[in-house]
């Protein structure tokens, strides 16, 4: 299962122009409350671990729903992973209903996420959903 999430990052990076670090959180099975870093492609990040509320990965896990945000600098509950970020998409992953994960795509422009974005990565996450 890991290797296909693996592939997925790779591809989606490779593939869409402004997804310059694509990467997958799960859920903590121990801390059912923070998020832990899955597969991803892209600069390595310090924040493996993701409490829920912080970030906007950790908005995603409280509020359970897709967010975009197309210039990081205004946005004050970003947790910033590289200087070279200035967007970002997250898009939760339920299985049976139920909260698991989310994707998160990172852009070094301004603006490029369209609601195109939006519902492919939300096919995506349903694809991911079957696979887990």
């Amino acid at each position: 299962m890991l290797y296909k999430l693996q592939r997925i990052c790779k591809l989606l990076k490779e593939e869409v122009a402004h997804y310059d670090w694509v990467g997958f959180y799960f859920v903590d099975k121990e801390n059912p409350k923070e998020l832990i870093l899955g597969p991803f492609e892209g600069t390595p990040t310090e924040h493996t671990h993701i409490p829920f509320g912080q970030g906007i990965c950790g908005q995603v896990a409280e509020d359970e729903k897709t967010h975009i945000v197309q210039d990081v600098a205004r946005e004050e509950n970003y947790l910033s992973c590289s200087i070279d970020v200035k967007s970002e998409i997250v898009i939760p992953i339920f299985k049976n209903e139920k909260f698991i994960g989310e994707i998160d795509i990172d852009s070094h422009q301004i603006a490029p996420f369209t609601d195109e974005d939006k519902k492919f990565l939300e096919k995506v996450t349903n694809i991911v959903s079957e696979l887990l």
